[in-house]
């Protein structure tokens, strides 16, 4: 038998809360695999009443009343999406086998190499394009798009009912991942910013996560990691519970969208060739691991070790770099996120956000403090957010009503939590360091104020687009849009279709602006560069052995990845790779200028 396959070497990462809320309605037809958020219920909630009624299916309305509603109001919007995602491809596989239109439109936009666009043009050159053949071919080969959900391991608050703490199952990422267990979905939870062994424990109470008999996990574990060790660490630990991680989904710490957990100097090219190197080590390692715990469980063993996928995203933006990422590391598939913000067929956002994002240049792209998960967070200047915070500031009112509490994971005022972007937290925080005003210089007084003011609420603003977009009444304290889009956007200049963007990477008519762009890993190492002297230019603290171990190591690792990139594009000597030569030493210069201070 032919089992059907991805038709796509690409997939869309999971980006905000909304801009991938619906991307698998709007894709997953195509064969293209996206990943929805499901931190926020409201917004699922919201968008299961907005899709229910688009589609004319059943909607019942999970309130805050309703016993376990965030897991429910997960579970229900899934199925909305799993039902409207099958019907929409069964409508889809129809329309290729009745128009030809259609048919070479769908050809035009799958990657040359694809087994499926070869046998589909050659289904055409024959002649013999009856309906049947055209039907029975797609229904052998093609599946639809995977409908993979997130969960930010780091965001699991606890919960209390009047002042009375729930158990744990009810945090919040606990009740997210039950959300999604109990979906009919068959798919993936990418697992993102570091481990939760708490949650990750709690896997163990949901079958669809262990192997059938034949070997098949109806529910599969992606682990978004930045490095080899990070993987290999959480890998053994989810295989000593009998769960295997089916992929292992590599992002550049810093050319990234969103939060940005920057390396320890590991740059991503040299990271890639570790995972290439180390793949079958990996698979064995955890396969040994994991059948002892499924025999100590009395599970059923498989014989063979289960698939290992390799994926990787951050900062790719064209077709030479997704063939590089595919060719030279094997990986299985490429995230493209950024871009795909300005693709209105792919994403959620709101039209004046979008004209933000196309006129955007380097510039207006950075690297904030903006999140209160106290976690770098790449962002652009001029959101609408931006400016209601600047006017709250301004009126002396600074700080979020908190509505969502999803980031109120400060313990500092009490068991409950407070978030920093928060008014009451802000507050308090300013009003402290008027105490100490009048003993400070006015710069330090203001960068200290500037540290507590400009935290975000990011459970507001990131979800906002959707409601925009989709005329959905938005209540509450004015928080407008926060968006959080990569440094590769500034190569972006205009809206394009989910065609173009498609050809874009597999080789077509190119979408890129004229703007002179650098090579993926070229842009990452100057982030990097930048990082470091951003590091040491703003540490106030005293100067410790301790600092000055991390810095000359973080320098090092940076000297050992140009030395690798060097290599690696000296194999070939072409203007390309000439241009990347040229570069890196530039990057290498400044950072062999940058002094780490001595003790």
């Amino acid at each position: 038998m032919i089992t059907s396959k991805q038709a796509h070497t690409f997939h869309i990462p999971v980006m905000g809360l909304a801009y991938t809320i619906d991307s698998p309605i709007r894709v997953a037809q195509y064969g293209i695999s996206s990943v929805i958020s499901i931190i926020d219920d409201d917004l699922l909630e919201k968008m299961n009443a907005f899709y229910s009624q688009k589609f004319s299916l059943p909607y019942q309305e999970i309130t805050q009343k309703v016993e376990d509603y965030r897991a429910k109001r997960i579970t229900a919007y899934l199925n909305l999406v799993d039902t409207i995602v099958k019907d929409k491809f069964v409508k889809f596989k129809e329309e290729l086998s009745e128009s030809k239109t259609a048919l070479d439109n769908f050809i035009s936009m799958l990657p040359n190499k694809s087994t499926i666009k070869e046998g589909l043009s050659k289904i055409l050159e024959e002649g013999v394009a009856i309906k049947e053949t055209i039907k029975n071919y797609i229904d052998t080969h093609l599946s639809a798009g995977e409908i993979d959900v997130n969960i930010m391991t780091k965001i699991d608050k606890d919960n209390f009912i009047k002042s009375k703490q729930l158990s744990i199952e009810f945090n919040d990422a606990h009740a997210a991942l039950r959300g999604f267990a109990n979906s009919t979905l068959e798919s993936s939870v990418v697992l993102s910013a570091g481990m939760n062994p708490r949650l990750y424990s709690y896997f163990e109470k949901f079958n669809d996560f262990y192997p059938d008999t034949n070997g098949y996990l109806k529910k599969k574990i992606i682990l978004k990691v930045s490095d080899y060790r990070s993987a290999i660490i959480q890998g053994k630990f989810l295989a000593k519970k009998g769960l295997w991680v089916s992929e292992y989904r590599v992002e550049s710490g810093l050319n990234c969208g969103g939060h940005a957990f920057a390396t320890e100097g590991f740059l991503f090219g040299p990271i890639l060739e570790e995972f290439k190197t180390k793949k079958s080590e990996l698979l064995q390692d955890t396969h040994e691991v994991f059948i002892k715990a499924l025999a100590d469980k009395e599970l059923f063993v498989p014989e063979q070790p289960l698939d290992i996928k390799i994926s990787a995203q951050g900062g790719v933006g064209t077709a030479d770099e997704h063939d590089f990422l595919i060719n030279n590391y094997d990986v299985d598939s490429v995230g493209w996120g950024t871009p795909f913000l300005l693709v209105p067929e792919a994403t959620s956002v709101d039209d004046a956000t979008r004209k933000l994002m196309a006129g955007a240049k380097e510039a207006d792209l950075y690297l904030s403090d903006i999140s209160p998960l106290g976690v770098p967070f790449n962002t652009i200047k001029g959101t609408s957010n931006e400016f209601f915070k600047q006017m709250r500031i301004d009126n002396n009112k600074a700080g979020s009503s908190c509505p969502k509490k999803f980031l109120a994971l400060s313990k500092e005022f009490g068991p409950e939590g407070i978030c920093t972007a928060s008014k009451k937290y802000q507050d308090v925080k300013l009003a402290e360091l008027d105490e100490r005003k009048e003993s400070m210089v006015a710069s330090k007084y203001e960068i200290a104020k500037n540290k507590i003011t400009e935290k975000s609420c990011l459970c507001v603003g990131l979800a906002n687009a959707s409601y925009l977009e989709n005329d959905i009444p938005i209540k509450g304290q004015q928080q407008g849009v926060v968006i959080c889009p990569g440094p590769n956007l500034a190569y972006f200049d205009k809206e394009v279709s989910l065609l173009q963007m498609a050809q874009h990477i597999y080789g077509g008519p190119s979408v890129l602006s004229d703007a002179y762009r650098p090579n993926m890993f070229v842009k990452e190492l100057k982030m990097y560069v930048d990082y470091l002297r951003n590091e040491i230019a703003t540490f106030t603290d005293e100067l410790s052995a301790k600092n000055v171990k991390k810095w000359t190591a973080f320098k090092s690792n940076l000297l050992e990845g140009i030395a690798y990139y060097q290599n690696l594009f000296d194999e070939a000597i072409t203007p390309k790779n000439m241009l990347i030569q040229d570069d890196i030493i530039v990057y290498k210069n400044e950072l062999n200028a940058i002094e780490i201070p001595v003790l």
